[in-house]
């Protein structure tokens, strides 16, 4: 077989992150006495947070760091008297409720059950343990790594590295990376040396020099890229 090692993202590849977190946005501006807070301020929210998460993947910040440092800069930005560290805790906590799947995740990992599936993702240790293991998904994969665990993120080849020698890998033309992120997933497999597919169910146009092996907008495809011993047409 073509690929025996299939690396999988977390957060919008087999979780659907933006359902998990409307969820956490929610109740902690609840909780806190603002539920309009998580309409009114998502739009800002998201791109402080979107601009910490390219820092973190470039080693700028640590994701411990980071999950307080948003609420801090959203707070600050719109003069909004909440303590960060309780908002940030609480938010952690609804987060790690959000076990919410995307479409064909439970089906695409039982089609592969005869492959060695692993995860690697950048995240939060408790959030992203916890939304596996409330999941159908929790005893799927041979490890689950999390870049706060390792102390790096993708695309750094270190993050990468780890994951090699916790599964005991050797022949890196054996293994799949699958993910939604171009510049984390796609660009670390492809800096590391192994085939990457970007999971792109929106059909966004890749304007960038990244790219993958292949492409996909729909996980069940995968069945055609992995099973049929990756005799598919690649994006060139």
């Amino acid at each position: 077989m073509k690929y025996e090692v299939i690396l999988f993202d977390v957060d919008d590849t087999l979780f659907d992150f933006k359902k998990a977190e409307r969820h956490a946005l929610q109740n902690t501006f609840t909780q806190f006495g603002l539920p309009e807070g998580a309409t009114e301020y998502k739009a800002s929210y998201d791109e402080i947070n979107s601009a910490l998460w390219r820092e973190a993947e470039e080693g700028h910040i640590s994701p411990a760091d980071l999950r307080v440092e948003r609420f801090k800069r959203l707070f600050s930005v719109h003069e909004l008297d909440f303590n960060p560290d309780a908002f940030s805790a609480a938010y952690l906590r609804y987060l790690g409720e959000g076990a919410f799947l995307i479409d064909g995740a439970v089906e695409i990992c039982e089609k592969l059950s005869d492959r060695r599936l692993a995860i690697i993702t950048n995240g939060i240790k408790e959030v992203q343990t916890s939304r596996i293991q409330l999941s159908p998904l929790r005893d799927v994969f041979e490890q689950v790594i999390i870049s706060e665990e390792v102390g790096c993120q993708k695309p750094q080849a270190a993050i990468f590295d780890y994951a090699f020698t916790k599964l005991a890998i050797s022949d890196k033309s054996k293994v799949l990376m699958i993910g939604d992120s171009l510049t984390s997933d796609i660009q670390g497999g492809n800096n590391y040396g192994i085939d990457s597919c970007w999971f792109n169910p929106s059909e966004k146009t890749n304007t960038s020099e990244i790219q993958p092996t292949y492409e996909i907008k729909n996980l069940m495809e995968l069945e055609n890229i992995i099973l049929s011993e990756g005799h598919v047409l690649k994006n060139l």
